[in-house]
């Protein structure tokens, strides 16, 4: 038995090798914008931009490496799914809105795929749909409240019920009573993604700096390490790593995600679990897994394990500790129990950005020029594409479909300061954990500790 690789970044990046390191950024400069970031989010945002008015001179200014965070540790889910809770955006919006919003979230799946097809970027794209797989009565309940909610604003053929002989002749997981499905949604090697649209902008004259730690920016100004950037429009798209910032500590929780990945599975055992649709598969937990079937063969897991350190503190290199690990192996034991007995090749971590009411959010100061967006909440792969493209029109002055939704320049107050965010999350998975365990109990209805749980940290 060969040795768990713990860290290293990904897995997805163990697959295709870390990139070859750009130049750093060379002393002062200026640009028309600067964008902070060169995950997704800044990648695309980049993208739009360069697309609309190739004259303009964009800089993305990355501390690692183009795809070092989430966009290349991520569990490859493609879902145009949306942020967290629809009904906190009426807040400044209308159900019109809402709905709009939805629909537009849907359509970035396409987008992506549409993009990756034109610049040449393959990332091991499956179209599919999304199961969510609901192994007891109070998973069953709860699933059947969140298609009714998805329906109710506008995903009446997107979102559905399969019961358990319909999801049985999909995948077979041990107590499953039915699944939500999710259609137009699709698998991606999320590196591979991240990788190509770096190398997009790059052909399109984006300039792309690696190395170089931004320590500040204000209006008009970007202090880094390596020299000031001087730009009238500043983007920050650091969704996770934004409390590294000075002064952006308690703006977004970092909150922590994991995966392990197995060995390429054989004939024999895939025949036992199905799953030739290659779909994205979760459950309908209160403390949920997402699982992807990767092309060569193998099974990835993902879930919170340990979700967040104190003070807001990043992980080292894509490392999780042993607990998460164990976690995560339990629920592939649990899922997939015909691959219990397979290696785990890979095991690694990442954050992803919370707001303090767990939506999503972009925008732009039209008196400072500074924008920004994140707080995907674990949908970033295809809200991230929503945000590039609603960046690029702020930025550009157009009064866009896109520019009017209602999570443009939303913004909510900040995270509590310590202990009392520790205290929080952790409060919240373990009441989660423990909702779980109840309703696990046969004949167990949906548990109050859950929601309980949500409401400690604003999740709900």
């Amino acid at each position: 038995m060969g040795q768990t690789k713990i860290g290293d970044v990904s897995f997805w990046y163990a697959d295709i090798g870390l990139p070859y390191p750009r130049a750093c950024l060379a002393g002062d400069t200026t640009a028309d914008v600067a964008i902070i970031g060169a995950g997704y989010t800044g990648l695309w945002a980049a993208y739009y931009l360069k697309q609309a008015h190739p004259g303009l001179d964009v800089l993305v200014i990355e501390k690692d490496f183009a795809g070092f965070g989430a966009s290349g540790r991520n569990g490859g889910w493609l879902s145009g799914g949306f942020a967290w809770n629809h009904r906190r955006y009426l807040e400044n919006s209308s159900e019109h809105a809402v709905r709009a919003m939805v629909e537009a979230m849907g359509g970035t799946v396409d987008e992506v795929i549409r993009v990756a097809g034109a610049e040449g970027i393959e990332a091991d794209i499956q179209r599919t749909d999304e199961l969510a797989v609901a192994t007891n009565a109070a998973q069953l309940a709860r699933m059947r409240a969140e298609i009714a909610e998805r329906q109710h604003w506008g995903e009446e053929e997107r979102v559905y019920e399969i019961g358990a002989e319909e999801l049985s002749g999909r995948i077979h997981i041990p107590g499953a009573l039915g699944a939500m499905v999710v259609g137009n949604v699709a698998r991606v090697q999320p590196a591979k993604l991240v990788r190509g649209l770096a190398r997009a902008v790059d052909r399109l004259g984006v300039r792309l700096v690696e190395g170089t730690t931004v320590t500040g920016y204000e209006k008009g100004l970007v202090t880094t390490d390596r020299g000031l950037v001087r730009a009238p429009v500043i983007l920050r798209c650091t969704e996770g790593f934004t409390a590294s910032l000075p002064g952006h500590g308690r703006e977004w929780l970092p909150l922590n995600s994991a995966q392990i990945v197995t060995e390429p599975l054989p004939a024999e055992i895939w025949d036992r679990i199905g799953w030739e649709g290659q779909e994205i598969v979760g459950d309908m937990a209160n403390a949920y897994c997402y699982c992807q079937r990767t092309r060569e063969g193998r099974i990835a897991v993902g879930g919170r394990g340990v979700p967040y350190r104190f003070g807001s503190a990043l992980d080292v290199n894509g490392a999780p500790d042993a607990e998460t690990i164990r976690r995560l192996e339990a629920i592939l034991r649990r899922h997939f129990p015909a691959a219990s007995g397979a290696r785990i090749d890979h095991a690694w971590c990442g954050v992803l950005g919370v707001p303090r009411d767990w939506c999503a959010t972009v925008g732009l100061d039209p008196a400072t020029g500074l924008g920004w967006a994140g707080g995907y909440v674990g949908v970033g792969v295809s809200t991230s594409n929503l945000a590039g493209r609603t960046l690029a029109d702020l930025v550009l002055g157009r009064d866009s479909d896109l520019v009017h939704l209602p999570w443009v320049n939303r913004r909510v107050k900040p995270w509590e300061g310590e202990p009392f965010r520790w205290l929080g999350v952790q409060g919240m998975y373990a009441l989660l954990n423990a909702a779980d365990r109840r309703e696990a109990r046969p004949g167990a209805g949906p548990s109050r500790l859950a929601t309980f749980g949500n409401w400690l940290t604003g999740r709900s």
